[in-house]
């Protein structure tokens, strides 16, 4: 990204986001967000989205891939992905960066556009990646920032401003994956699915064969083809989806472990404590009280659109 235009974009930001954590827009599926410190790595569950970071820098960890999303790089999430997460960040140099939940409408409606003036992508989708910010993007983004920085421009000019950026991602240098994955074409389609199955009935005894049906797949050839998209095994995504919800459920609702773990699923307290400790580290109060320190990242906190809000 060109220094000038950076530095006008993080003025920008600084300015609507001048306190650390995240600050809501007047557009419902944007949140700008603020770090002061770093974050040392800890697992996420990301729903569908778009992450721009303008100052800073986070990487995510995905089995042996790393993804990085800087000044120079943006991150897509097409399905959600549990994944590692780390942030740098200072006083000095906060991370500053706009989340986009995932408009599929939106997006849909432009990738039917798209396809029909480029022809329909052959590309493999992929359930997440980072890709180079394209000076094209760059500009409109720092469209976007400046009408949001003028209340009455953000609210009538902003949806057109973000339709725009979704236009140079779907149409970027890997956008066809994009656009592939949101068709759901082939087996991805096919293993979306099973994902939306676990995020709307993870508190519900899954196994692999009604996950396998619900794809129309084997259960070997499943498993084959789950692990390749989200880089882990069905039940493995299964019980993290669980912890996340219940990680959620104590840091929001402020309920105790216990009460967490029978609310997604859990016949164990004491295999939920297990569980929790083996994916995030340290003990469910240990944890919630680390998040409460540096709940500076709301995507990370956020449940995905396919699971019913607490």
């Amino acid at each position: 990204m060109e220094s000038p235009l950076r530095d006008r974009m993080v003025a920008l930001l600084r300015e609507l986001a001048p306190g650390e954590g995240y600050t809501l827009t007047p557009l419902p599926d944007v949140r700008l967000l603020r770090a002061d410190r770093p974050l040392s790595r800890t697992p996420v569950l990301y729903e569908p989205g778009i992450v721009i970071v303008v100052q800073g820098r986070k990487r995510g960890l995905l089995g042996d891939d790393v993804f990085v999303y800087d000044a120079q790089h943006y991150l897509v999430v097409s399905v959600p992905v549990p994944f590692t997460m780390e942030t740098d960040a200072s006083a000095d140099e906060p991370l500053l960066a706009i989340y986009f939940r995932l408009d599929h409408a939106m997006a849909a409606e432009l990738c039917v556009q798209i396809d029909a003036l480029r022809g329909v992508s052959s590309a493999t989708p992929r359930g997440l990646y980072a890709s180079p910010m394209e000076e094209a993007l760059s500009a409109s983004v720092l469209r976007l920032l400046e009408a949001l920085v003028k209340p009455p421009e953000g609210v009538v000019l902003g949806a057109a401003l973000v339709r725009e950026i979704y236009y140079r991602i779907l149409s970027g240098a890997q956008g066809g994956s994009l656009r592939a994955a949101l068709a759901q074409q082939g087996k991805f389609g096919m293993v979306s699915r099973a994902i939306r199955m676990i995020h709307s009935r993870y508190r519900e005894p899954l196994t692999i064969g009604e996950l396998a049906s619900e794809a129309a797949m084997s259960a070997p050839t499943f498993h084959a083809h789950f692990r390749a998209m989200t880089g882990t095994s069905p039940m493995r995504y299964v019980q993290s989806t669980r912890l996340h919800q219940a990680r959620l459920l104590m840091l929001r609702q402020h309920t105790t472990a216990a009460s967490a773990a029978t609310a997604v699923g859990y016949e164990s307290a004491s295999q939920f404590s297990r569980e929790f400790r083996r994916l995030f580290g340290r003990p469910p109060v240990e944890e919630v009280a680390r998040m409460k320190r540096n709940f500076a990242m709301p995507e990370a906190l956020t449940p995905s659109p396919f699971v019913s809000s607490h």
